[in-house]
């Protein structure tokens, strides 16, 4: 990756995430202001940058691959969310839901291996058998 590259991403999440801060602050309805601080700035990027530099393919497999840590990101909401009611204390809460991130990310993914793979077995051809 050229350093170019690097920082044009570097800038445009950046700009993302600002411009998603700054509307979270802004508007005067903070459950539309919570929709903005989830604006999935690095996907977005990850994927503008690819389909730049590699085209639509590539890029769609970058998107494919951030439907894992979407996911992870709902349960880091959750987590979150549930920690702060119990503890009231943000740091744990986020670094609990940080943890709920990862790791839902990663058991979705293991589950669409696994369920792949059992496709895939399905699928292979059978030898045939005569009965006599």
């Amino acid at each position: 990756m050229k350093l170019r590259e690097l920082l044009l991403r570097f800038v445009l999440g950046g700009l993302a995430v600002v411009l998603s801060y700054v509307a979270s602050v802004l508007l005067p309805w903070k459950a539309l202001g919570g929709i903005f601080a989830a604006f999935p700035a690095v996907m977005v990027v990850a994927v503008l940058m690819v389909g730049l530099s590699q085209g639509s393919e590539k890029a769609a497999a970058v998107a494919r691959g951030s439907v894992y840590g979407m996911t992870g990101c709902a349960v880091c909401v959750v987590t979150v969310w549930y920690a702060l009611k119990i503890t009231g204390a943000w740091w744990p809460s986020l670094m609990l839901g940080l943890i709920g991130w990862f790791a839902g990310s990663f058991a979705l993914l293991k589950v669409r291996e696994k369920v792949q793979k059992n496709q895939h077995m399905h699928r292979l051809p059978r030898k045939q058998t005569k009965h006599v």
